[in-house]
């Protein structure tokens, strides 16, 4: 029986360029690490899961630097971005030591720093984490949620896109 995680004629670029091609909205999760230093990264893995109990679910790719981070955090809020915030994703996305420096943030539950401007904020209890692949999967209970205004930053195809609304 041959081990499905490693099939032979399994093209895994041509499967990433492929699941590129769903749209998905850009989101930047932060949190504090054991210190109490914010920290926060781009996520596109963002979804709902259940409007009771108000759960959602991200994942982080195995290899990042801040994965310990984020497994031992308590809470951590998934900013959901606007369409002018291009820079935001794109600092978060970035290897910078200090993705906080000069932002003026707003404090959550437990002190997790909240972006401002942004068209959603999703505060969650760090609830549960599962194996997934070289992703690590995490279920994020719902404690409280705002919404904002504008239209959202978009990735698709390996790009940002926006909105065009009629």
């Amino acid at each position: 029986m041959s081990d499905p995680d490693h099939l032979p004629d399994f093209d895994t670029l041509a499967f990433r360029r492929a699941l590129g091609m769903f749209a998905t909205g850009i989101t930047v999760v932060t949190a504090l690490n054991a210190a109490g230093k914010p920290i926060g990264l781009t996520v596109n893995s963002f979804n709902s899961v259940s409007l009771a109990p108000p759960l959602v679910v991200w994942s982080l790719a195995r290899h990042l630097p801040l994965l310990a981070a984020f497994e031992q955090c308590e809470r951590y809020a998934i900013n959901v971005l606007a369409s002018h915030q291009m820079p935001l994703s794109r600092r978060f996305a970035s290897r910078a030591d200090d993705k906080f420096d000069d932002l003026d943030v707003n404090t959550g539950i437990g002190g997790v720093p909240l972006l401002p401007g942004c068209l959603a904020w999703f505060e969650c209890r760090n609830a549960i984490r599962h194996d997934g692949g070289d992703h690590l999967i995490f279920l994020g209970q719902v404690e409280r949620f705002a919404q904002g205004d504008g239209e959202p930053l978009i990735y698709h195809g390996g790009r940002y896109r926006y909105l065009s609304v009629e």
